[in-house]
């Protein structure tokens, strides 16, 4: 790491992400920042450094190849550690990242995703109908009680979580995104996380039943054909779960702030100027549902007009960063559904490129338009200045989303 740069420090209450991410991209397309328990990592602010690296063959996601990792200076007790220690397909390379994605997308074809169609549908129904008992004059939080709990309860059927399972799941994986942790509650988290996984599993096994994705995955540690260990089989799960609803949660968080915030832009979908897709896809670039992803390594060294990363370095490609980049068009800090280049990096790049960004689509594609509809006059309870944010530089959502519905 070039100890000349001094590094910029990730505010791990992510308070205003969008605000670092123009700070980095002021240091350049290739700088250093603090993680916290001052671990230093190279950010990625340029679209194009981005796409070489996540494609680069000296670029790894296995974190054997980070000496502060193999050495034990990183523990359980950092933030991070599930991001960087799982044992799954987020963390492998080359064959055995292809045989692990291989065993998870048969659940994820277009087919199979169209299929959900109409449950997507029917669970929004339910929701909306809540929304509507709102009593007059009076905020409905709608990351609340729409944006979070339609994902949720699609990858819970999707993956055969029981109810009583779910009020754990989700502190769980509210605990995985959470970057202000102290090191006693990042243990914590951590355990917690892999006790609900375990239970999970557990009662799948004691409930053979309807073909969902948990208990395909729970057939693949059959010793008579063994493709995962248990520990694998908790790490799959942990990933499909975590990232099966906590993106989509923040892309319908962002979409309908961006278009209560942008009004010209409403109107423009509400006179058919602009369609649903387009909503959808300048959301996840302007801004994108995760912020940071930790975490990549060098596998050796990188020469980059003038700058190493060098051998055993770690990367963070910033996505938010990314957005902001003039490659966009005029003012790329503003939501624009005229925009010509939506080419955006928010579901990721190459091998890595995000499994279920066919079902995050379609999540959005039903409930974006099915809300508005139902309440075309919502406006915000407050300024979006007064949101407030998770508190997290990984997850980029909001605490709440208060809105007067009539």
């Amino acid at each position: 790491m070039d100890t000349t740069i001094t590094p910029y420090v990730l505010n791990p209450e992510g308070v205003d992400i969008t605000g670092e991410a123009a700070k980095l991209r002021a240091r350049g397309e290739l700088t250093v920042v603090e993680l916290p328990g001052a671990v230093p990592a190279w950010s990625i602010t340029h679209p194009d450094l981005a796409r070489l690296l996540l494609n680069h063959p000296k670029v790894s996601k296995n974190s054997r190849h980070w000496p502060a990792f193999v050495n034990g200076e990183i523990g359980p007790d950092w933030p991070l550690w599930l991001w960087v220690a799982v044992n799954n397909m987020f963390t492998a390379d080359g064959a055995e990242h292809r045989r692990l994605r291989k065993l998870l997308s048969p659940a994820f074809t277009r087919d199979r995703i169209a299929a959900l169609r109409p449950r997507i549908e029917a669970i929004t129904s339910d929701l909306l109908d809540d929304l509507a008992t709102t009593p007059t004059g009076e905020p409905a939080d709608v990351r609340e009680r729409f944006a979070y709990p339609l994902p949720i309860r699609v990858i819970a059927e999707l993956m055969g979580v029981p109810e009583h399972l779910c009020k754990d799941l989700r502190a769980a994986v509210d605990g995985l995104f959470a970057t202000d942790l102290t090191p006693e509650d990042a243990a914590t988290s951590h355990t917690l996380m892999y006790t609900v996984l375990s239970e999970l599993v557990a009662h799948c096994r004691r409930h053979p039943g309807p073909e969902d994705l948990t208990r395909l995955l729970i057939g693949y540690t059959d010793p008579a054909n063994q493709q995962l260990d248990e520990q694998q089989l908790l790490d799959t799960l942990l990933m499909v779960i975590s990232a099966g609803h906590e993106t989509t949660v923040n892309l319908l968080d962002q979409a309908i702030l961006a278009l209560l915030d942008h009004p010209d832009q409403y109107a423009a979908v509400r006179a058919g100027q602009a369609d649903w897709s387009e909503v959808i896809e300048e959301a996840l670039r302007f801004r994108p549902p995760v912020a940071h992803v930790p975490l990549r390594y060098a596998v050796d060294d990188i020469h980059l007009d003038g700058t190493t990363i060098e051998r055993g370095d770690p990367i963070l490609i910033s996505y938010a960063a990314l957005a902001l980049d003039p490659v966009y068009g005029h003012q790329p800090d503003r939501f624009d559904l005229t925009r010509k280049n939506l080419a955006h990096l928010s579901f990721g790049y190459g091998p890595h490129l995000c499994l279920g960004v066919g079902l995050a689509r379609l999540e959005a594609a039903v409930a974006l338009p099915a809300l508005f509809q139902r309440f075309p006059t919502m406006r915000l309870a407050v300024t979006p200045e007064e949101l407030g944010t998770i508190p997290s530089f990984i997850s980029n959502g909001h605490r709440a989303l208060p809105l007067h519905l009539t």
